[in-house]
């Protein structure tokens, strides 16, 4: 069945109704979930359960608020949208790993992984505090097994080398320069430890931002919505004037749309951050 929504359920959904806040991020997730469903992952699926015509509405409603250029601020996830490991990051455990003794495939490496990155981490909700050499201590031994130190400092200095990342849109930098010529501001909102600034820079996209809101430094990782709203805060825009872009839907989509910001799914509302751009009003 089709999804046909009316401009003042957009309204409603949009999170710019104060008085039906709380509802209209039930929508929003609802909303999210059936975008992001491996269905609708093109713009024929799109069109085929009408989602194509919800996101043409939406986007035409902003357009009658604030004319073409629909956002003031864009933020922007950094590792899954961005940025992502160069090799899968089971691969470079075991391959550092193994002359330190590291005998687990990578499919049990990334298994424990997986299982560790899950668990509570001490008795506070934030993994990443200043450098997270503790936290990432604990996952590198429980996914590996070892539990040396050098292995770990390698390991953990590898990762805050370009070689170790690679852009998910070789077109990024011209997108940012084109965005924020336009007038809009960028941030990025990351769960992240210190590394990510002198990462950045190695990376030397660093330039490509008006702001960072690093959760080791904001104290608050997302979805928690502190962390979308110091992002706003450092760009001087209210949270209604941002849309934030990032590839998980918990995290990215429902903590936005709960700080009052707009947001889109990397991966499958948007795929590229030059449709980023064009959805804004921004032409590249």
């Amino acid at each position: 069945m089709a999804l046909r929504i009316s401009k003042a359920a957009t309204l409603l959904f949009s999170g710019r109704n104060p008085q039906c806040s709380r509802t209209g991020a039930l929508l929003s997730r609802w909303i999210s979930s059936a975008s992001s469903s491996a269905v609708l992952a093109d713009d024929e699926s799109r069109e085929i359960y009408g989602l194509g015509s919800v996101l043409k509405e939406y986007e035409d409603y902003r357009r009658s608020l604030y004319g073409e250029i629909t956002h003031k601020a864009l933020l922007v996830d950094a590792v899954g949208t961005l940025l992502v490991p160069a090799q899968p990051t089971a691969q470079i455990y075991k391959n550092i790993g193994e002359k330190y003794g590291v005998e687990y495939s990578e499919a049990e490496i990334l298994t424990r992984y997986r299982r560790a990155y899950q668990k509570p981490w001490g008795g506070s909700h934030l993994r990443y505090v200043n450098d997270a050499r503790p936290f990432w201590q604990y996952i590198v031994t429980a996914s590996t097994g070892c539990s040396d130190s050098q292995y770990f400092e390698e390991l953990y200095s590898y990762f805050t080398t370009e070689k170790a990342w690679r852009l998910c849109d070789p077109d990024a930098e011209k997108v940012f320069k084109a965005i924020k010529e336009a007038g809009v501001k960028v941030a990025i909102v990351s769960n992240f430890d210190t590394r990510l600034r002198p990462l950045l820079h190695a990376l030397r996209c660093e330039d490509w931002f008006d702001a960072l809101a690093v959760s080791a430094e904001v104290e608050a990782e997302k979805p928690n919505p502190t962390i979308f709203l110091k992002a706003c805060e450092l760009l001087g825009v209210n949270p209604e004037d941002a849309v934030h872009v990032g590839d998980d839907r918990r995290n990215d989509v429902w903590g936005a749309r709960d700080a009052g910001c707009d947001a889109w799914l990397w991966g499958s509302e948007v795929t590229s951050f030059k449709e980023v751009a064009q959805r804004i009003g921004v032409k590249v």
